[in-house]
């Protein structure tokens, strides 16, 4: 492509962007987000496109190809928003017509024929050779040790073999996030998020469960222990989980309490030497395996304080496997002794080996040192838990780049492979439009990741992580769904991995904040935030 058509694409980025700001100006002056909910949720999705588009014009410049991906991004987001806007453009706040200057451009770059041309090459990621390196290591790793067992970890819902936990922490993978100074290799940089966003593809395209979900473990509690622990509370935890001598799970939701965890029930009473923890949670991913759950508790009996009354624990607990475990404390290291855990496995349609758990908590003792920043940490385990999600969104959507990186190969494979009507399925049209569409929601999706995690690495970017997981899980779903069409009846099967690709996307828009919640208490409002500062 020619640099006029980038040139267009960027017009037609603006003329989008601002149907988008028209419609954030409807709600905020006709009653605010919940009083147009729909609205607000349509113009989330459509400001994370036009940020992802925008987001796409660097890598654009960097040869005809590139410049075809971003041109047919463009027009893809910017088709979609005409057709939410179609009928409905006085909510909207526009003219009827408002994007028909983006006509020519959105035929262009829609049409099948064109989107065909791409089908068959899902092209240069243009990363640097550090990074080059990063994607190999773990390609590799997740060719050779994940993807073997990948199904049979699905199809049977078994536990992640320890030779894949042990592998991955003698490359390192679980010290990405933990600082030089406790023994990690995380250096305050930009190397820290990429390397990161590199690697969950990777691994998420061998599989999302065993691989992707896995070297993120430690991530949540090491940042929640570098915004709230004491010096002494580092350098406990913080080496053992860079080496996955303690793996960590998180145990913050609870069956009536999701995303509003103001409202949270579980209780830490004191008593001597420590606490007392009562109650359960629910969602506690890897929660058998782990040696820790990272633990958001009451700790200040009046209500009233709402998540100024929550504080934070590093739990120890025995491991167990993967369909549910008991534990009884014995009376040593100055717990009371009799203390109970039970947790009892959720079962799932997909994302399996890692299993979550209902967890329940009967005066479970927990030793004083191990509430997160003493009594200064006593009120803020909100924050502190909020520090050890912030990269979570982001790396949930590195995860769907490579559940869709997975299944377009798969979907190619087998399109080249199987005939219909005496010719290959890969020669029909219908189906080469299909496969350049995922290209181009796979590259750009990625392209935006790697940008997201260089603002992040700037102290920026919160806003545009929460735009792209928002956006890429959708697509994932889109994407996944497409690739087990393409299998015909055999995507059904079981036997064939799209099927797993396909029910492992589909929580994608659900876990780090469900898609919707996520749209309307964080993205809306911050887009509002800014349109009125």
């Amino acid at each position: 492509m020619s640099t006029p058509d980038l040139q267009n694409a960027a017009a037609v980025i603006d003329l989008a962007n601002g149907v988008v700001l028209a419609g954030l100006q409807q709600v905020s002056s006709n009653g605010g987000i919940d009083a147009n909910q729909s609205l607000a949720y349509d113009l989330c999705h459509a400001a994370s496109a036009v940020e992802t588009a925008r987001g796409l014009l660097d890598y654009g410049g960097r040869g005809d190809y590139e410049a075809s991906i971003s041109c047919a991004f463009v027009a893809d987001a910017v088709g979609d928003l005409a057709a939410k806007v179609w009928g409905r453009e006085a909510e909207f706040g526009v003219e009827v017509g408002a994007l028909d200057d983006a006509r020519e451009f959105v035929s262009t770059y829609r049409d099948p024929k064109f989107l065909a041309t791409l089908a068959f090459d899902d092209g240069a990621r243009h990363l640097d050779q550090d990074f080059e390196m990063v994607q190999d290591t773990f390609r590799r790793f997740a060719e050779e040790k994940i993807k073997p067992v990948a199904e049979h970890i699905h199809r049977d819902n078994s536990d992640i073999p320890e030779d894949i936990i042990s592998g991955l922490a003698e490359m390192g993978a679980f010290a990405m996030s933990v600082p030089e100074a406790y023994g990690g290799f995380a250096t305050g940089t930009e190397s820290d998020y990429m390397g990161m966003v590199v690697a969950t593809e990777e691994l998420s395209r061998g599989s999302l469960g065993a691989g992707g979900s896995l070297i993120t473990r430690p991530e949540i509690l090491t940042r929640a222990l570098e915004a709230g622990g004491t010096e002494e509370q580092k350098q406990a935890w913080l080496p053992k989980l860079a080496t996955a001598e303690v793996m960590a799970a998180v145990a913050v939701t609870e069956p009536d309490f999701g995303s509003d965890v103001a409202g949270i029930k579980v209780t830490a009473t004191p008593t001597e030497g420590g606490w007392l923890i009562n109650g359960v949670k629910t969602w506690c991913t890897f929660g058998a395996r782990a040696d820790v759950f990272m633990l958001l508790a009451r700790t200040d009996p009046d209500r009233s304080k709402a998540h100024r009354g929550l504080s934070l624990f590093v739990v120890p607990k025995p491991r167990g496997d993967g369909h549910g475990f008991k534990f009884t404390q014995e009376a040593e290291d100055g717990a009371p002794g009799g203390g109970v855990i039970e947790g009892s496995a959720i079962d799932t349609i997909g994302y399996r080996g890692m299993h979550s758990y209902e967890v329940a908590f009967d005066n479970w003792f927990v030793a004083a040192e191990n509430q997160i920043g003493l009594e200064d940490g006593l009120g803020k385990g909100f924050y502190y838990q909020m520090a050890g999600f912030e990269n979570g969104r982001l790396q949930t959507a590195a995860r769907a780049v490579g559940v869709m990186q997975a299944a377009y190969e798969e979907a190619r494979q087998y399109a080249q492979d199987r005939s219909v009507f005496g010719t290959p399925i890969s020669e029909y049209q219908l189906t080469q439009a299909k496969l350049g569409r995922m290209v181009v929601l796979i590259q750009s999706s990625r392209q935006f990741a790697y940008a997201v995690g260089r603002m992040m690495a700037k102290g920026e970017g919160q806003l545009e992580a929460a735009m792209i997981k928002a956006y890429v899980c959708k697509a994932s779903e889109w994407v996944t769904r497409e690739a087990l069409q393409i299998h015909g009846g055999m995507g059904y099967a079981e036997e064939y991995t799209v099927s797993r690709l396909f029910v492992d996307a589909r929580v994608l828009s659900i876990f780090e904040g469900a898609d919707e919640t996520l749209c309307l208490k964080l993205i809306a409002r911050r887009l509002l935030d800014r349109l009125e500062g």
